[in-house]
């Protein structure tokens, strides 16, 4: 590998319902319960619905 060349983009994988769960978990310990909109974890949610897993 060159010095030039530029990093390498990491693998993506879908987001998966546990994964959201996990995340929406950590955000609601965080914030008093609660998952704010817009946030992250509402975002990550989103995205496992649309994927379907």
């Amino acid at each position: 590998m060159s010095a030039n060349a530029p990093p390498k983009a990491p693998v993506k994988a879908p987001m998966t319902k546990s994964d959201a769960a996990r995340i929406q978990s950590v955000t609601a310990k965080s914030n008093g319960g609660q998952v704010p909109k817009g946030s992250f974890a509402s975002r990550a949610s989103s995205a496992s619905a649309r994927n379907g897993k």
